[in-house]
């Protein structure tokens, strides 16, 4: 295990999500004997140079070819062997769809999609690159487990942990070069278990991805307005924390949910549906993207556009409670 700590977060943060997750693949692969890593020919543009070179036999390029890249997993992991894939994660997610839902989840087979510039983070490619509906096709799909890491450091973490998981899982990497940084010393990390990073009494929020970095910052703002809310990293969208759900539905008088994702069929929707199952809820706040498709743009200025940085999730919190 690749060790957390100031020095390893800000060189994560560096290299981004792609690089980070190049750097837990490189680990893997000098630790697993049975690893094998497709790609639909973005080995460099997914951080993977260093893998590709060192572990040639751990690694296969099917080409511009995503559906029949699953279906070769499919059969490797049928075999026994771990199996990682990694592309765009629009195109393992949409254009993958049903072979990742016949050809892996509906076999129960022990492969991890990972899903490479989700979000608004491909701005410049425009909607084509968009990965904004890949949770809520994935969380769709029955038996497959969701990731969604905030950091560095958690995206180490969640390649790990799906490493050592025995089944299908989708991993969401979301954010560019130099990604925030939430952590820069170990912690627990488990699938399933969100992770509480700020306590609050008035109302919590549940973020996701690169969307936990600006809550905190959000958070941080409100108390200057003495309001105090909790922030919740819910790193695993399903199987989802509902026991952080209940305790939070008791203690607040607000519910928020913050992603990098469209409002519909993602965290949000997890979240409400679940407290829909309860016999008292507080009012759900859903700030993500809206239900349109957008323009391309620069990330930073599409983050700003659709109200995704800290300033302005504090700011529709605010209008929410008055």
């Amino acid at each position: 295990m690749i060790a957390i700590n100031p020095i390893n977060a800000r060189i994560w943060s560096k290299l981004g999500s792609r690089g980070t997750f190049g750097v837990a693949m490189n680990e893997l692969g000098r630790t697993y004997d049975k690893l094998k890593l497709l790609t639909a020919d973005l080995g460099v543009l997914t951080g993977l140079t260093r893998f590709m070179e060192t572990y040639p036999d751990k690694f296969l390029n099917v080409g511009i070819a995503e559906q029949n890249m699953i279906g070769v997993a499919a059969g490797l992991a049928h075999e026994g062997h771990n199996v990682f894939v990694t592309t765009y994660a629009t195109f393992v997610t949409m254009r993958s769809f049903e072979q990742v839902r016949l050809n892996i989840a509906y076999m129960g087979l022990n492969v991890k999609l990972v899903g490479s510039g989700s979000g608004l983070v491909m701005g410049m490619s425009g909607n084509s690159h968009y990965g904004i509906e890949d949770i809520a096709l994935m969380r769709a799909v029955p038996g497959m487990v969701v990731l969604s890491p905030a950091d560095g450091a958690e995206i180490v973490k969640s390649v790990k942990a799906a490493a050592d998981y025995n089944g299908p899982v989708y991993i969401r990497l979301t954010g560019g070069m130099n990604n925030p940084i939430v952590y820069t010393e170990d912690y627990s990390f488990e699938i399933g278990k969100s992770v509480t990073l700020k306590e609050g009494t008035d109302l919590t929020i549940f973020a996701t991805g690169t969307m936990v970095h600006e809550s905190l910052l959000a958070a941080k703002l409100l108390e200057e307005h003495s309001i105090s809310a909790s922030v919740i990293n819910m790193h695993t969208i399903k199987p989802l924390d509902t026991e952080a759900i209940e305790k939070a539905c008791r203690s607040s008088k607000l519910i928020v949910t913050v992603e990098e994702h469209g409002i519909i069929g993602g965290l949000g929707s997890a979240v409400a549906e679940y407290k829909s199952t309860l016999a008292q809820s507080p009012k759900q706040l859903f700030i993500g993207l809206p239900d349109h498709f957008g323009k391309m743009g620069e990330y930073k200025f599409l983050l700003e556009k659709y109200g995704l940085t800290g300033p302005q999730i504090s700011q529709q919190i605010l209008q929410a409670l008055t």
